[in-house]
């Protein structure tokens, strides 16, 4: 961002420094401060004591130069929790009020921007985490990822949005950013250009496949588009609802046709203006030379020759607080390596020579270790204002239970549970899913998560789950527990059995309905 746009953005810090002091010191009611934090990328938690920050990581980069800042900061403030984001960010959690400005000043010198973290903003702009090294892909789109982010930061003052704008680029071999579901979702094409769908979505008030409304979008041409969405939203999404207020609702309000042509003409009139060009862009650095060879179940082989990417997969994307330290002490000094956070709270660590692969797997041999344990959950109830169960709480006890229950590996999917409807784990779209609600027993409400089954979010196959009964909290480990069982027995994967002996999954399910 030029220097004008920092030092507003500066100014800002200091208002917003005000805007905190009178929360805590009860001047201002929650409501009417969440209104306002949002927009700088921090809430008030549950312990309305405690605040969290949401690092904007444009594309999940997080650069050596980045990962440094946030070990140097996790020890300077005494940071403690730390969650990784299906939206590709990572959160800073109970936090004092005081030290939130302070860190949001001290990020911009690394490029961290928290300006339209939350609230009714674009917010960080998504790109399939293994972007410019992955085998197969289409071309990458990080450096168009990375020019929107720029552009929607120039004119995030200037626009007033019903609500959020989510926007993600796929490289055309890897969809765990859901571009077929966002608000725009860019898919990378083997001929250099983007397929483009807008306006799907999760949520409380009902989920949408996104409208397929070009097949060939120029990246260059890009920025047109999104102005064009942008626009579009503005024109015609629900400013008097905000249970409505989501791009989606633009699909029964205008119907999928009339809101491709609208969104299209905008396009079009954009077009004919010009100025939206990207004419250059910042280049990503050369990958130097890798060496060696490594076979390692989370150790994944670049499209670069002798270099490689490793996986680290922290329980419910809670990343330890020493983690950013060590990571940083194993890359240190390495040609372009860096980390990526990707959208299902993996942190891959990229660029990395054998030998040096070799060392961050091991400084992350914590992490997940089946593909169960890969599991998707949001931060929860109990740290979350919004939130309506403790999702965390649950993984960690269905972790637990599955593993001493000896549940082979591949007998059980990854599950996303979110705590509420608001979808922040896209439980939607997984092979199982949760979202957390209330049971009544016996007249009595009592803590549950429905369940939903079926979703997927795989490249060109993605679909929504069906819901299914709501399910005591205190029962789901042992409901997971008996799936695989009855999966490991038949000798079958997850996938395989769950088609194959759906009647008795469906049995199985029931009796904890």
């Amino acid at each position: 961002m030029d220097r004008k746009w920092l030092q507003t953005y500066r100014e800002e810090i200091e208002a917003f420094s005000g805007k905190i002091g009178e929360f805590q010191e009860g001047k201002i009611a929650k409501k009417d401060y969440k209104g306002y934090s949002g927009g700088m990328g921090s809430y008030a938690q549950r312990d309305q004591t405690k605040h969290m920050l949401r690092l904007r990581i444009p594309g999940g980069r997080l650069s050596a130069e980045r990962l440094k800042f946030l070990a140097e900061t996790v020890e300077k403030y005494g940071v403690r929790r730390l969650k990784l984001t299906t939206c590709e960010t990572v959160q800073l959690h109970d936090l004092p009020a005081e030290q939130v400005p302070a860190i949001m000043e001290e990020a911009i010198a690394c490029g961290i921007i928290c300006r339209g973290g939350g609230g009714d903003n674009p917010r960080n702009v998504m790109c399939s985490p293994l972007s410019g090294v992955q085998e197969g892909e289409a071309f990458d789109p990080t450096p168009y990822a990375e020019a929107v982010t720029e552009y929607l930061l120039s004119i995030c003052r200037d626009i007033h949005m019903p609500r959020k704008l989510k926007i993600a680029f796929s490289n055309g071999v890897d969809d765990s950013v859901h571009s077929a579901f966002r608000d725009m979702g860019f898919q990378a094409r083997r001929d250099g250009t983007f397929s483009l769908r807008i306006a799907g979505g999760l949520g409380a008030s009902g989920q949408r496949m996104g409208v397929l409304v070009d097949e060939h979008v120029q990246p260059r041409e890009v920025l047109y588009y999104v102005k064009a969405m942008v626009d579009t939203f503005c024109r015609h999404g629900n400013y008097e609802n905000r249970a409505k207020a989501r791009t989606r609702f633009m699909q029964d309000t205008l119907g999928p046709d009339g809101l491709k042509e609208a969104f299209l003409r905008n396009v079009a009139d954009l077009k004919a203006r010009g100025g939206l060009e990207i004419r250059s862009l910042e280049a990503l650095a050369d990958v130097c030379g890798g060496g060696g060879t490594l076979d390692h179940p989370r150790a994944i082989r670049q499209k670069q020759p002798g270099l490689y990417a490793v996986e680290y997969h922290p329980i419910g994307g809670v990343l330890p607080a020493e983690k950013p330290a060590e990571l940083y002490a194993a890359i240190e000094g390495l040609c372009n390596a860096e980390c990526r956070v990707g959208p299902d709270e993996t942190l891959y660590v990229i660029n990395l020579p054998a030998a040096q692969a070799e060392e961050v797997l091991a400084v992350t041999e914590d992490g997940a270790e089946t593909e169960f344990e890969h599991s998707v959950a949001c931060i929860g109830a109990t740290v979350c204002q919004q939130g309506v169960r403790d999702s965390q709480g649950l993984l960690q006890a269905a972790v637990r239970a599955v593993r001493e229950a000896g549940i082979p590996d591949g007998a059980l999917p990854r599950i996303c549970v979110s705590g509420c409807p608001s979808s922040c784990a896209a439980h939607q779209a997984g092979a199982i899913g949760f979202q957390g609600c209330v049971k009544p027993v016996d007249g009595k409400p009592r803590p549950a998560f429905k369940i939903f089954l079926g979703g997927s979010g795989a490249l060109g196959a993605a679909r929504f789950g069906e819901a299914g009964p709501a399910i005591l909290e205190e029962d789901v480990p042992a409901l997971l527990v008996e799936l695989g069982r009855a999966a490991s027995a038949a000798g079958q994967g997850w996938a395989q059995w769950s088609e194959a002996h759906a009647g008795e999954r469906d049995a199985i399910i029931a009796k904890y309905a």
